[in-house]
């Protein structure tokens, strides 16, 4: 079974990292964490530094990954990205929140589906 059964989270994230990478996106942080909670990837797209959720699953029977992006999971990924503004002296760039939803089956190659601009913050104090 490997490690692939272990954590696909692992592999989700660094499936997620080189797919960013492969659109010319530079990362800023991974893993980034705080008294908010926990951002999975970080990037700069050229034109928005951009807070991205990974959700990985491992078959096509789970729901669709994205689906665990919530309303809750919206708040608090816009808390974690104002104490990242704020830690890194709001850089005066738009930002926006992406999901990138990633299905790993065993022996096979990532399949991901990137979700720009996949919630609106509400009351985003960044």
């Amino acid at each position: 079974m490997g490690l692939f059964r272990r954590d696909p989270g692992s592999r989700g994230e660094r499936a997620a990292r080189k797919f960013l990478k492969r659109l010319g996106w530079r990362i800023l942080d991974v893993n980034y964490k705080c008294a908010a909670g926990e951002l999975d990837l970080v990037a700069d797209d050229g034109d928005a530094i951009v807070f991205v959720e990974v959700k990985t699953r491992t078959s096509d029977a789970d729901a669709d990954p994205e689906v665990n992006v919530d309303r809750q999971k919206c708040r608090k990924l816009e808390r974690v990205a104002a104490y990242w503004l704020a830690a890194k002296g709001r850089p005066d760039r738009a930002y926006r929140f992406d999901v990138l939803a990633i299905v790993i089956r065993d022996g096979s190659k990532p399949v991901v589906r990137h979700i720009e601009e996949a919630f609106i913050p509400v009351d985003f104090t960044g």
